[in-house]
């Protein structure tokens, strides 16, 4: 193999590498949940959009106080992207958000608007 065949197949793989970590890097599924309301989540769910029904709480035991903050990592192993929230507040208000793409943002807040 010449030595410009060598270089040049060095520099694809140099090149492969660095997409892969860019891509990688692109669908990051952490997203901090910000409580900007005046009530307590109590639990909350992020379920693909392609489903019909809520996973698990993903708060388990915890609560997020109002003016708190939680990051969670909604990566479900599917490589969706796009996902629906739901908040469930100590005073059973439910409030649902469809279709946020969570490769894409890094912080959720929720407020009573």
């Amino acid at each position: 193999m010449s030595m410009s065949r060598t270089l040049a197949a060095a520099c694809l793989v140099f090149l492969a590498g660095a997409t892969a970590t860019t891509t990688a890097s692109a669908a990051d599924r952490h997203v901090k949940i910000i409580n900007a309301t005046e009530h307590t989540i109590v639990r909350f769910y992020a379920s693909r959009t392609s489903t019909n029904s809520w996973e698990e709480d993903i708060l388990g035991d915890q609560t997020l106080s109002p003016g708190h903050s939680a990051n969670i990592n909604i990566d479900d192993g599917s490589g969706a992207c796009v996902f629906d929230f739901k908040a469930v507040f100590d005073d059973g208000d439910e409030l649902i958000r469809s279709e946020v793409n969570v490769c894409r943002i890094s912080s959720y807040t929720y407020t009573e608007d």
